[in-house]
């Protein structure tokens, strides 16, 4: 099992979701701390992506640490400047 570390930024994100959006975020989270998974929307990019419906994850997995740093959940236009703004 992994660890999660949440960025600075992360409650920000997490606090605009609504209820039921939250609670699938939190079970999506509890998958990836038990089984992390390494998928790019894009290319080369930053940061690790997962879907919940039309919101997204990004994350990063440092296996030494067995941690997974999570920095972004929001809808898909919203990652999308998110993304821009770190690229």
């Amino acid at each position: 099992m992994y660890t999660a570390i949440y960025d600075r930024d992360w409650p920000a994100y997490f606090n605009c979701l609504d209820n039921e959006t939250r609670n699938r975020v939190i079970k999506k989270i509890e998958k990836l701390l038990e089984y992390p998974y390494k998928r790019h929307l894009r290319g080369k990019a930053k940061y690790f992506v997962d879907e919940v419906g039309q919101y997204r994850i990004a994350y990063d997995v440092f296996e030494n640490a067995k941690e997974v740093h999570f920095y972004f959940v929001g809808k898909h236009k919203d990652y999308e400047k998110f993304y821009n703004d770190f690229s």
